[in-house]
């Protein structure tokens, strides 16, 4: 299901406010009086403080680091980082211009965490939700697919031979098993899949079929194929429950961008980071062309 929004601000990292999103839910759920849990030389360090440790330097601490260990190792550093902040100021480390342009990097930072927190959590509703949902599924068109096993050899003639094996009667599955030059797939098994995924000789040929039929011996890049129908199956969109996550992810960042997109307008943006491109180096007026994917072959 593809619920990704077209973020017009893709120059600020959406990720990371997404991915710190959560977390600032978290710590704007604190405790009105929260729990103090020690004191260094009568300043105390709260629940709350371990929770902001938490966020911060959580996901790298060891795994199996969990329950009361993992809180342990937390609270003695967040009494270390007191006792050492607590140094740095008396040796006046924190009155450079190097602390006050990295404090005001952080400042702005956590203030734009907060904003995109606070406009995601306004705009994730379960109409809003239902909404993409639905211009989702209407986008999605059912599309047919097959369940199919296929023999692969390298010759017509082996072709051949193979598939007169299974009109007399030897079960696919195990004459595929014998000969076929294909490893994927246990009894040369493909599973499900869209006429899309293989490549056009294979898929016009396996498509044609009825479940339960063989094909003919069918060429394409890869060999010579005997292709056996299974059964066959109308995709049909996943049920709003099953994707509500993707839909309040979609609609989070879609709110975020959006914010972002409107910020921009109207601003004088300079920037010095590049050179301006000489004339020649310019897009067309019909627009730049994006470059063509690279052309992969399709296997079954």
């Amino acid at each position: 299901m593809n619920l990704s929004p077209q973020a017009p601000a893709r120059r600020l990292a959406l990720s990371l406010a997404l991915s710190l999103g959560a977390a600032l839910a978290l710590a704007g759920a604190a405790h009105a009086d929260p729990k103090v849990l020690a004191k260094v030389d009568g300043a105390a360090i709260t629940e709350d403080d371990v929770n902001d440790a938490l966020l911060d330097i959580g996901p790298g601490l060891p795994q199996k680091l969990e329950g009361p260990a993992r809180e342990k190792y937390l609270l003695d550093y967040l009494i270390d980082l007191k006792l050492v902040a607590r140094k740095a100021e008396a040796d006046k480390l924190d009155a450079g211009a190097d602390f006050a342009r990295r404090l005001a990097y952080y400042h702005d930072k956590l203030a734009m965490e907060a904003m995109l927190t606070g406009v995601a959590k306004a705009a994730t509703t379960d109409e809003a939700e239902h909404k993409a949902y639905d211009e989702a599924a209407k986008a999605h068109a059912p599309v047919e697919e097959i369940h199919a096993r296929h023999i692969l050899l390298p010759s017509e003639e082996e072709a051949k031979a193979a598939l007169a094996r299974i009109k007399n009667g030897e079960d696919f599955a195990k004459v595929a098993t014998e000969l076929s030059k294909d490893p994927a797939g246990e009894g040369g098994d493909l599973g499900w899949f869209s006429k899309d995924r293989m490549v056009p000789e294979f898929a016009d040929a396996a498509f044609k079929l009825q479940p339960g039929e063989v094909s003919e011996p069918v060429k394409s890049q890869f060999g010579w194929h005997i292709i056996k129908v299974e059964d066959k199956r109308m995709t049909t969109f996943p049920p709003f429950e099953q994707v509500k996550d993707q839909a309040a992810r979609y609609v989070a960042q879609k709110a975020q961008s959006d914010l972002i997109a409107s910020l921009r307008q109207g601003v004088k943006i300079e920037r010095f980071d590049e050179e301006e491109k000489p004339a020649a180096d310019a897009a067309p007026a019909g627009g730049a062309t994006a470059p063509a994917d690279e052309a992969k072959p399709k296997t079954p």
